[in-house]
């Protein structure tokens, strides 16, 4: 099997807010996606996006996996449904992830879980929501 090589990309995002209106996101490579703040208005907030990036991570993580371990041909598709618990003190913070991982394809219980942990493994949205980052915060 040949060594994996992954393309480096420019990575971030750059949130913008006028005193009126919702936060308006862009990304170095020409991403563009508006905030919702309303519970009930349709779209992504904060939160969503959290969610939407471990989940997309996994998902991507898992057909990585497939290939790594010599099962992509039977890799079919990848699911990742991501929810969570937020914190009901006064730090605002999610204490509890609650993700489901559905992988399809010519797999037993057995292969499927290997895949979905070896996926936990190489996500970098799951190892750095693990770990203990650094905020490096400046302020113009």
């Amino acid at each position: 099997m040949g060594e994996f090589r992954v393309k480096k990309r420019e990575t971030g995002a750059t949130a913008t807010l006028k005193r009126n209106g919702h936060p308006a996101l862009s990304t170095p490579t020409g991403g563009a996606l508006s905030v919702v703040t309303a519970a009930s208005e349709p779209g992504f907030n904060p939160l969503d996006l959290l969610y939407a990036s471990l989940s997309a991570c996994l998902v991507l993580s898992a057909r990585i996996a497939a290939s790594q371990m010599g099962v992509l041909d039977r890799f079919e598709k990848a699911e990742a449904s991501v929810t969570g618990e937020k914190s009901e003190s006064d730090t605002a913070r999610i204490t509890r992830f609650d993700i489901r991982l559905t992988i399809s394809g010519d797999f037993d219980q057995e292969m499927k879980r290997a895949i979905a942990h070896k996926a936990e493994d190489i996500c970098t949205v799951s190892n750095t929501l693990r770990g203990e980052s650094q905020f490096n915060l400046t302020i113009d």
